[in-house]
């Protein structure tokens, strides 16, 4: 697992948090979120595949994707500014974050059955123009 980074693809054309390809899952602390990084391994997905983000520094590097101005000067049609708000509260609060690369073989059932025992306290999957809700 390595530790999470924000890549340039990881955001939409308005600077936006939107990794597209990619499932995000927050858990209330590192301790489950290690341990449904344990179960995805174990289940096939690759050790590339994962990141890790502690609070802080998933908090950090998606804070300047949710600037108030920028939703003011452009409309948008979904949710994304919304959603990106709502991961950096949670890291706000202490949820460590797990960042799952999405394959087409890991489908968000697939993913959910899995973690069913664990504590995901918020989950999305980013499609290209669709964010999917996985746990609210």
């Amino acid at each position: 697992m390595k530790p999470f980074s924000m890549s340039r693809g990881m955001r939409n054309m308005r600077g936006v948090f939107y990794p597209t390809g990619h499932i995000v899952l927050m858990f209330p602390n590192e301790e489950d979120a290690r341990h449904a990084c344990e179960l995805l391994r174990k289940d096939g997905v690759a050790e590339d595949d994962l990141c890790l983000a502690k609070p802080e520094e998933f908090e950090r590097q998606i804070i300047g994707s949710t600037d108030e101005e920028d939703d003011m000067l452009l409309p948008s049609i979904g949710t994304e500014s919304d959603t990106a708000r709502h991961f950096r509260e949670l890291a706000h609060e202490g949820h460590h974050a797990l960042i799952v690369h999405a394959s087409a073989k890991v489908t968000s059932e697939h993913v959910l059955e899995l973690l069913h025992d664990t504590h995901i306290s918020y989950g999305q999957r980013y499609r290209f123009l669709v964010i999917e809700d996985l746990v609210a």
